[in-house]
């Protein structure tokens, strides 16, 4: 069985999809995390980013960016090296959507993320259910005001109670990031016609997990 769980940046997808996939006994897929591990990697590799919409299969094949099924979820890999804990920096934050808007990207990722489908999942991105499992069993797309997922992001990096101005800055950054994403040629942010819409502005985190389970026992029925 295959659930998608599609928004745009911090609207808590990857949280939500990995409780909802805990809940169910589902492996969790956060899509993201392999465009963050190529920005990792390449940066690493202290490939320039000026150069990067030239990057080929056979050098993105180079990083050996790959996944590792790891307890209820994945750990992504650059050749030997645990990148996982380093997925959420600034400098990745800065550079993932470039790399994402990337074809060569694009054509290298998706029968990875498809390939991961061989057991029940919980997949969270920007496209998992109109691009990568369009037929997908469940679909949900989490939404949210730019406040409150500027508000997630900070804490995300520790800073609980941000100043106006830090706040402001971040909201910036997350328009920046939609335009971005809702505009590339190349796997843009979409809402399926048949998803399920959810604002989790003002919703639970407890609600959130509670609805898209019950979306899931309702399919199974």
């Amino acid at each position: 069985m295959i659930v998608v769980i599609d928004g745009p940046a911090g609207a808590g997808k990857s949280t939500t999809a990995r409780e909802v996939a805990r809940r169910l006994g589902f492996r969790h897929l956060e899509s993201g995390a392999f465009y963050r591990a190529l920005a990792r990697a390449a940066l690493d590799e202290r490939i320039p980013a000026a150069s990067w919409d030239d990057l080929t299969l056979e050098d993105l094949d180079a990083l050996d960016v790959h996944a590792r099924p790891a307890g209820e979820g994945f750990r992504m890999y650059a050749g030997a090296r645990d990148v996982t804990d380093r997925l959420r920096t600034p400098e990745v934050d800065a550079h993932v959507s470039h790399m994402a808007r990337i074809p060569a990207v694009r054509q290298w990722l998706l029968s990875r993320l498809r390939a991961a489908a061989s057991v029940d999942l919980v997949a969270d991105g920007r496209d998992m259910g109109t691009v990568v499992f369009p037929h997908a069993d469940v679909k949900v797309f989490l939404t949210a005001s730019p406040s409150a997922r500027a508000q997630r992001r900070l804490a995300e990096r520790g800073a609980v109670q941000p100043d106006t101005g830090t706040l402001e800055a971040e909201v910036d950054r997350l328009c920046a990031r939609d335009r971005i994403d809702s505009e590339r040629a190349v796997a843009p942010l979409r809402r399926a016609a048949d998803a399920v819409v959810l604002d989790t502005s003002e919703l639970p985190f407890e609600e959130q997990v509670a609805r898209v389970v019950s979306l899931v026992t309702q399919a199974r029925t």
